[in-house]
C-alpha cells in the first residue's frame, strides 16, 4: 500500500525522495488546490471538511487534461451516512464527466447495501474510525480486490492502521498527518520494517541438534 500526498508537487517529490517504496503519487483536494505534481494522481472531494461544490467542480476543470494519471475521483460523500452517499453516487454525472474514474466513499453502513461494484472503478474507505477499522470495512477491502477493483484508505497515520489494512491488499492511502509531517511518515516506514520480537514460543519451535552418543 503506498501514500497519496496532499502536499505541493516539491513536497511530494521530497518525500517520495525519503521513502520511494511507500509513496506512490499525489493526492489533490478542493481544499488545498495545489498544483499538480504532473505523476499518478487522485482527486478527493473534501467532504470530510465541509463540501464546496464550486471549488471542486473547479478542480475538475483544472485537471481535464490529466485524467489518464488519475487513478480515482472520489465522489461526493456524506460523512457517516453510506445511503446518502450512495444516493449522491448513483447521480454523480450531474456534476462529474464521464471519463474520469470513480471512487464511491464506503461509509458506516454500507456492508448493510447493495455496492454498484460493475459502476465504480474504485472504493474509498471512509466512515468514522470505529467502523473503518471494523471486520465490515475489511470485507468490502476483500471483496472489492476479489472483483479486481482499486482501493483507497482514508487517515491512515500510523503504522498500526497501515499493516491491517495491508494485510487485506489495499492498494493507496493518504493521512493528513502524514502528509504534514515527516516523523509520522519515518515512524510509518520503520515499524513496518522492524523484525518482529521473538516469542517463547518461537525459540521452542527452534529445531533441535541431535546429538550423537559415543
Amino acid at each position: 500500500m503506498r501514500f497519496l500526498i496532499d502536499k505541493s508537487p516539491a513536497d511530494v517529490n521530497r518525500k517520495a525522495t525519503m521513502h520511494p517504496l511507500l509513496i506512490g503519487g499525489q493526492l489533490l483536494t478542493p481544499l488545498t488546490r495545489y498544483a499538480n505534481a504532473g505523476g499518478i494522481f487522485a482527486i478527493d472531494n473534501g467532504a470530510f471538511s465541509g463540501f464546496r461544490h464550486e471549488c471542486f467542480s473547479k478542480l475538475m476543470e483544472r485537471e481535464k487534461g490529466n485524467v489518464s494519471k488519475c487513478l480515482f475521483v472520489a465522489v461526493p460523500d456524506v460523512v457517516g451516512s453510506a445511503r446518502r452517499t450512495l444516493e449522491i453516487y448513483m447521480r454523480r454525472h450531474s456534476m462529474l464527466d464521464k471519463c474520469w474514474p470513480t471512487a464511491l466513499v464506503a461509509q458506516d453502513g454500507i456492508e448493510d447495501l447493495v455496492i454498484p461494484w460493475d459502476d465504480l472503478q474504485a472504493i474509498f474507505i471512509g466512515g468514522g474510525d470505529p467502523w473503518k477499522d471494523s471486520k465490515a470495512a475489511l470485507d468490502v477491502v476483500r471483496t472489492a480486490k476479489t472483483l479486481g477493483k482499486h482501493v483507497h484508505v482514508g487517515r491512515v497515520n500510523t503504522a498500526k492502521r497501515y499493516k491491517l489494512f495491508t494485510s487485506v491488499g489495499a492498494d493507496t492511502c493518504d493521512g493528513s498527518g502524514v502528509a504534514m509531517y515527516d516523523y509520522m511518515l519515518d515512524d510509518i516506514a520503520r515499524e513496518i520494517t522492524r523484525e518482529p520480537e521473538p516469542t517463547l514460543f518461537d525459540a521452542e519451535e527452534q529445531p533441535r541438534e541431535i546429538g550423537v552418543s559415543a
